[in-house]
């Protein structure tokens, strides 16, 4: 069809222009219409009856009427005398329009893509841009091999039904990402940032590994935030290439960086030249001091503080404006806040689009922004932070839009994303044996941004079974609230000789003082049932079989000041947790937890990790602590002893008691070790720890020392593809005669 239309269009074009000659048109004659009106043809002609034609206009006015797309072959004859005759063929009205082939990418999407529809006129050359939206569309999910054959069906009445012919092809994986200038932090540790991230063969149910060039993007801003998050204020992606392999089946991706310096805060200044704002109120807000490393995050929650405050004073249309002001020799940075006017704009209308699943209210609720507010681009990048950590959404667009004098709207495009997850582990470790976990977890569930999680795990000495549901906004409020139901069965018969059984329900509420401080509460109801106690076993064992139910109220402060929670480099962790039993239930009980910890890294990725943690528990009114209760010391905590291999022990039995109170503390070096390719870093450690004594002591009957155990060693973390696979190697070098070392500890598990 092509051809012949080519043709037909290039001989009347021929036709018309080897006859025309300025002559007087009296009549004009349209042939060949069957839906066009003739007035609609009339009107985009430059030719009025009763009036002199040059070649020019007749030339303008076959163009016009060409390019209006509805006819497919146009002639004009200017033969007869007075008289122009044209005649035209009509292109073809679309039936119906289908999509054959597409299996990744659903019917609505590629919908919302192309232009031509039902009851639309059928045009070549919007079909070709079609065809390129679609390809364009698979490349950005990473297919770059996808073919897209458009095909016609003719039906009666000059319609015809269009089919997209596609051929998905596979995904373009990326087989190799290299950082290029990074000194600081190694190549792994920067793949732990980016979304990008190479090949798998357990990425199977992960898009991650597929390329994608605004993906590319986002990476460089990533890699920007978690630089300048870390001191580098000069940081820069130099340049992100992603090279295609022949075949168009991979990619290799390469980032080209310049970390730049790494600066401390060495001044903080506000200034303001308007009227009646006190600078010096405002230095609460600011999150940083001199002598931190410099932080763009925190300079960014600064201006909001600035911003609010001012905000609740009165001063709705102000912008506080960073300024740095840097010394490159003494490796300092002076952080200057410009408190200045800004436009007199106000919120029209907020606009969300592309929130299929996700309701309104879920993104509304993060908008530091409301309708009728002042306009502010420091709320603006609040309110867009809050959507990139809901971690709903693959795409994020925030633009504003002038709609009428001192009035704005402001328009949020999102792609939604998969939020659900489905994880089976198996692995094996020195303590529990051989184990099996799954879980189904979904982090915006019914499209409101609550969670539910349902977990199983099965082992050779341990089985635990739990669901918990949180909702992120209780009450309207930034609230959270939660629920879990739990069932754990544990065996100590090797250290004890008795096997325990725990179920029972717990309510958890958590809200945020700052980004840093948390405020977590609980109550927890369950009933734990010691069981199965052997004969031969401690007579502190046997009086305790039987079931307790627990009724107790908790909390827990939390200071996190940590870079990065899985993946620490830098910063520290404080926490203070708090519970009482006793209001009901069996056992009566106080007890305290604290944990610290301080992390710094050297250069060439060497971290070093500080951290002391301990426990105290006390019965009340003439109740002792149930074994259950009690701490244990030895294994993941005291590497070198096996769990629960430090501390009281029957003398009869060797049956383990636990104890009362705990310390555990030490240091920990990570380092590379060359293998950073693989996933493996090599790290050594100096565990201190001591165990303090069990309820009733009867030193004649049991064995107790409170001297400081210690231990050295050595170990492996790998992240596997298998998932992350721990070795240590700990040696005591203060142990009592009685205590149960364990020189070589293994765990090991996967999620695919």
């Amino acid at each position: 069809m092509k051809k012949i239309i080519y043709i037909g269009l290039l001989s009347s074009f021929m036709a018309y222009q080897a006859g025309a000659a300025d002559f007087y048109v009296k009549n004009i004659e349209v042939d060949g219409l069957q839906r066009v009106e003739k007035a609609t043809v009339l009107s985009y002609l430059n030719i009025h009856k009763n009036s002199k034609v040059s070649q020019d206009t007749l030339d303008n006015s076959f163009k016009n009427l060409y390019n209006t797309g509805l006819f497919s072959d146009i002639d004009f004859d200017t033969t007869k005398a007075n008289t122009l005759k044209i005649t035209v063929k009509e292109n073809p009205i679309i039936g119906k329009r289908a999509f054959d082939g597409n299996s990744k990418i659903d019917d609505k999407i590629l919908e919302s893509e192309v232009q031509l529809g039902p009851r639309s006129v059928y045009d070549k050359a919007k079909v070709q841009q079609d065809v390129q939206r679609i390809l364009d569309v698979y490349r950005k999910t990473g297919r770059y091999s996808v073919t897209v054959e458009p095909k016609i069906i003719e039906r009666e009445e000059n319609r015809v039904d269009l089919i997209y012919e596609i051929d998905e092809g596979s995904a373009a994986k990326i087989d190799k990402i290299n950082f290029l200038g990074n000194t600081h932090y190694s190549s792994s540790d920067l793949q732990d940032e980016i979304m990008s991230k190479e090949s798998r063969w357990y990425r199977i149910f992960s898009s991650a590994e597929n390329y994608d060039s605004e993906k590319m993007d986002y990476d460089k801003e990533l890699l920007r935030r978690f630089y300048t998050n870390r001191g580098y204020a000069d940081f820069d992606v130099r340049s992100a290439v992603a090279e295609l392999s022949d075949n168009q089946k991979s990619f290799v991706l390469t980032y080209t960086l310049d970390e730049g310096i790494r600066y401390k805060v060495k001044r903080i200044k506000i200034n303001s030249d308007i009227e009646g704002v006190d600078t010096d109120s405002l230095y609460k807000d600011v999150e940083l001091s001199k002598g931190d490393w410099y932080n763009a995050d925190l300079v960014e929650k600064s201006v909001s503080a600035m911003t609010e405050t001012l905000g609740k004073k009165g001063f709705a249309f102000v912008n506080v404006n960073p300024e740095l002001i840097r010394d490159t020799e003494k490796k300092r940075i002076d952080i200057i806040f410009n408190v200045e006017e800004g436009d007199r704009i106000f919120v029209n209308r907020i606009n969300i689009r592309g929130n299929d699943r996700t309701k309104d209210e879920v993104l509304r609720r993060e908008f530091r922004l409301e309708e009728g507010d002042a306009l502010n681009v420091s709320k603006l990048r609040d309110s867009r932070r809050n959507l990139e950590n809901l971690n709903f959404f693959s795409k994020i667009d925030i633009q504003t839009d002038v709609v009428g004098d001192n009035k704005a709207d402001v328009n949020v495009d999102v792609e939604e994303k998969s939020t659900g997850y489905f994880n089976v582990g198996v692995g094996y470790s020195t303590t529990n044996g051989a184990l099996f976990r799954a879980g189904i977890t979904e982090n915006n569930f019914r499209g409101a941004g609550e969670e539910l999680g349902i977990n199983m795990g099965l082992s050779q000495r341990n089985k635990d079974y739990d669901i918990s549901f949180t909702e992120p906004y209780f009450l309207g409020r930034r609230l959270s609230a939660g629920i879990d139901l739990f069932l754990e069965d544990q065996d100590y018969e090797d250290e004890a000789s008795y096997d325990t059984r725990t179920i029972g329900g717990r309510t958890r509420f958590g809200w945020n003082y700052t980004d840093n401080f948390y405020h977590l509460a609980r109550y927890t109801l369950s009933t734990n049932e010691i069981k199965h106690v052997k004969s031969y076993a401690s007579e502190f064992v046997k009086d305790e079989e039987g079931k307790a139910t627990t009724s107790a109220f908790g909390q827990t402060f939390i200071y996190d000041k940590r870079d990065n929670a899985i993946n620490t480099k830098e910063g520290y962790y404080l926490s203070f947790g708090h519970d009482i039993s006793g209001l009901g239930g069996d056992t009566k009980y106080n007890r305290f937890d604290v944990k610290a910890y301080k992390y710094y890294t050297l250069a060439d990725y060497y971290t070093i990790k500080f951290f002391a943690t301990g426990g105290y528990i006390a019965g009340y009114d003439g109740e002792k602590v149930r074994m259950s209760d009690r701490y244990y010391l030895g294994g993941s905590n005291m590497r070198g002893f096996e769990f629960a291999g430090i501390g009281a022990r029957d003398k009869k039995t060797d049956d383990s008691l636990g104890g009362n109170w705990f310390v555990y503390s030490g240091i920990e070096l990570t380092f590379p070790i060359g293998l950073d390719e693989l996933g493996i870093k090599g790290r050594t450690f100096w565990d201190v720890g001591v165990l303090g004594k069990p309820d009733k002591f009867d030193a004649k009957k049991i064995n107790y020392s409170s001297k400081l155990r210690q231990s050295i060693g050595f170990g492996f973390d790998w992240q596997s593809p298998m998932g992350k696979i721990n070795i240590d190697f700990g040696f005591p070098i203060v142990k009592e005669r009685f205590d149960k070392k364990e020189i070589f500890r293994l765990n090991f598990g996967t999620s695919l």
